[in-house]
This record gives structure tokens, sequence and C-alpha cells, in this order.
């Protein structure tokens, strides 16, 4: 996993080489009972509902061992099969308690206080390397000081586990796809 320089001040860059073709990594992300077992940090569990179509929406419900829920949800802008998907993140349901993280000085019933993360546009690339996968995150924020509380809340960390969860995934369960 790398992250670059070179990329805008307020986006996210991870990349990933993946020991799977890239059409079952992107079924992986597109299929919501394979997201599920996949996507988040170690501790999460996860339902996932999707319409992986331009247009269409997800909402994927992570959950750690505590009950605590963290839902995401986005429409997908643009799909194309195998090689790239474009999808807008919103975490306004998050529990408070993380958008205080993200932003310690906000108001509450002030205009973008009950979402301070703000709706993040993320574009996923799969590239083909003969029977393995380059994948690409890059997460465009609405500003630097967002992304920088969200590289401090872990968000590195986390993708890092996502993505060895993908992998692991698609190891154990090559049937499945």
């Amino acid at each position: 996993m790398t992250m670059t320089g070179d990329i805008a001040e307020n986006d996210f860059l991870i990349t990933r080489i993946i020991d799977a073709p890239r059409e079952l990594v992107y079924r992986a992300w597109t299929e919501p009972d394979r997201l599920a077992k996949w996507w988040g940090p170690k501790e999460v569990t996860n339902t996932c509902e999707m319409d992986a179509r331009p247009g269409g929406g997800y909402r994927i419900v992570m959950r750690t061992r505590d009950g605590v829920e963290y839902p995401i949800k986005g429409v997908y802008r643009e799909i194309a099969a195998s090689e790239r998907i474009i999808m807008t993140m919103d975490c306004s349901e998050h529990p408070e308690a993380w958008h205080d993280l993200v932003n310690p000085n906000r108001r509450k019933g002030e205009e973008g206080a009950d979402n301070p993360a703000g709706e993040m546009l993320t574009t996923v690339t799969f590239d083909d390397l003969g029977g393995k996968t380059k994948l690409t995150i890059r997460t465009r924020f609405e500003s630097a000081a967002i992304r920088d509380a969200m590289l401090k809340m872990g968000m590195n960390e986390g993708w890092t586990e996502s993505l060895e969860r993908l992998q692991e995934h698609v190891r154990e369960h090559p049937a499945m796809f």
C-alpha cells in the first residue's frame, strides 16, 4: 500500500496489488454479499445493500464488537465493469462522537454540523496485471483539513485492514466468484 505526494492536498490515495484477476476483485466490490465479508477494519462485521449501477445507491453498516454502528451510504456515479467505480461516500449517520473527532469545534444546528466529513468522492480503479489486480482507491474530501482529520482517526490503517481482508477473501473463497 502506498500514499503518494503527487495528489491534490484534499485527496487520499491508496494502492494494493491483489493476487486475483481483476474481474474477481471487481465483483467483490459490486456484489453485496461479497463486499460485506471484507469491508472495514478487522474488528467489524457488515451488512450491505447496493444497486451497483450509475445512479444506484448503496448502504454499508459496519458494526463493532460492542455494537456501535458506522453506516456509510452513497450513490454510484460511474460503473465501468472490471475497470472503474466512482461513488460518493456519506458518513452522516455515524455516531456523534465520530463527528466530534472530524470537527471538534462544530456547532450543532449550524450548516454542515450534522455531516462534518462532507460528501466524499471515491474513485476505485482495477488494473489488470495478468492474473493479479492493481487496486487504486482515491478519495477526494471537501478540504485538506477533513482529509487530515480522517487520517488522524486511522483512515489509512482502516483501508489497509480492509484490503488485507479483501485479499484473504478472494484467496479463501475463489469458488464464490
